[in-house]
């Protein structure tokens, strides 16, 4: 295949431009009409979902209210994360204040949600009230579980040569200067794995190690450490071209990969780690399945081995309260962890006032900020169908994005859908995803995060 041209900084601006203001915008969803109401909308959530929902409702709703539960003050810019856990970026740069994105008139609860009462529209809190709801929009992100790594916490990261770069930007800035340390003891083995649930950035873990990879080799010392990838399963990438191309180059870059083992436990004192066996006819898609594992775990295959630096990514699910609702998937791959909407319309399969949106719902792919900006124009129209007595006609095509970090200063940028085994839904002719550049990585360094604040303002 011939190789698109360089990009000018024409094409560039025209990146910058897409990227914040519009770009994906599926067809038909800028419509700026509104609708009289007197309905009480409810928003579980404030993290990127939940305030790009609020402030498109507050546009296209007159009268009525709407309400937004979460405790959090603080925004943080979660696909910078992995930025922060790489070295290149401070931990500063990823937070800001949710009083600047929170619009006008909307009813702020700061506290948490801890049950869903579908049946009643009732939400309790954790002070003990409740509040009544006549639609509910679900955008509560996603449960780490760490616990379900028998010796692990969130408190180990940065300790014991532990590193993780999910469970908080205190600890992404911890992982970091574990890294650091490792590197600076000249050798060593370095394991990084993936959880056998989805996960949300499902392209962290690789960004993880390709960008430590990029670190190793300029300390001209690559030879002296060993570098392992641990998967539960097959693939490492949704998307098959990725997959396989991640494959190769783990291969070529000295990455001893291991398909079909999870990480079961581990020893932060003696810096070992135990990952459990799990076949191909075995690997887990639920926390339940996980979890009855446990109770087998003397019949299971396992491997213990030493580490000298551990990427841990735990098992993720819907949070707990929404798992004990009558609001998580009943049967199917998703039953019992995650919120069971229509992937399509994102509307709840068995209570027509709940919709989805963001990383709790229960789909093949999709959670990624990406995801966000695509969903919410399709949540707003048909959450606005529903409340005039029609049925929900916008789709969502399950658009997702991963600028795939392959090395420090040049990516990938990877965008696909539902259709056609996840094909590439590229947005630009002029960006070829399978091609990695510096465009790119400028794109994911300087240009994503404009663009991400653009969408929880209702932008994008």
């Amino acid at each position: 295949m011939q190789k698109p041209p360089l990009l000018s900084r024409r094409d560039l601006l025209k990146v910058g431009s897409g990227m914040g203001f519009g770009c994906l915008l599926p067809a038909g969803m800028t419509s700026a009409s509104t609708l009289q109401t007197q309905a009480h909308v409810v928003i579980l959530g404030g993290g990127a979902s939940g305030i790009a929902m609020a402030s498109r409702l507050t546009r296209r709703l007159r009268g009525g209210k709407i309400t937004l539960v979460e405790p959090r003050e603080t925004h943080h810019y979660q696909p910078g994360w992995t930025m922060v856990a790489s070295g290149v970026w401070n931990a500063g740069k990823t937070m800001r204040p949710n009083a600047d994105f929170m619009p006008r008139g909307v009813n702020w609860v700061r506290e948490n949600a801890v049950s869903v009462d579908a049946d009643n529209k009732r939400i309790g809190l954790a002070s003990g009230s409740t509040i009544e709801y006549d639609f509910l929009i679900v955008a509560t992100g996603i449960q780490l579980n760490y616990g379900l790594i028998d010796g692990m916490s969130p408190e180990l990261i940065g300790q014991h040569g532990i590193g993780s770069v999910y469970a908080s930007i205190e600890g992404a800035s911890r992982t970091n200067q574990t890294i650091e340390s490792w590197l600076a003891s000249g050798q060593g083995k370095g394991i990084f794995t993936a959880a056998p649930t989805p996960v949300k950035c499902a392209g962290a873990p690789l960004k993880m190690t390709f960008t430590t990879l990029s670190r190793l080799e300029e300390s001209s010392r690559r030879e002296r450490f060993a570098v392992e990838y641990m998967a539960p399963g097959t693939d490492l990438f949704s998307q098959p071209w990725v997959d396989e191309f991640v494959k190769q180059r783990f291969d070529e870059q000295g990455v001893k990969r291991r398909h079909h083992y999870r990480l079961s436990a581990i020893d932060p004192q003696a810096k070992q780690a135990e990952f459990a066996f799990v076949g191909p006819e075995s690997e887990f898609t639920s926390h339940h399945e996980l979890r009855e594992a446990e109770f087998k775990r003397d019949n299971l295959q396992t491997v213990i081995t030493d580490y000298d630096f551990i990427h841990v990514v735990p098992p993720m699910s819907a949070h707990d309260f929404i798992k004990n609702s009558a609001l998580v998937a009943q049967d199917g791959p998703f039953r019992g962890e995650w919120l069971d909407v229509d992937i399509h319309t994102m509307q709840h399969n068995r209570y027509p006032d709940v919709f989805g949106i963001g990383d709790v719902i229960g789909a093949p792919i999709n959670k990624t900020a990406a995801s966000v900006k695509a969903q919410a124009p399709v949540v707003e129209e048909n959450l606005l169908s529903v409340m005039q007595g029609n049925l929900p006609s916008a789709r969502h095509t399950g658009y997702t994005s991963c600028p795939m970090i392959t090395g420090i200063g040049k990516a990938m940028l990877v965008e696909f859908g539902y259709a056609d085994d996840f094909a590439f839904m590229p947005s630009f002719p002029f960006i070829d995803p399978k091609d990695e550049s510096w465009v790119t990585w400028v794109m994911k360094d300087r240009m994503l995060q404009p663009a991400y604040y653009a969408v929880l303002e209702g932008q994008a």
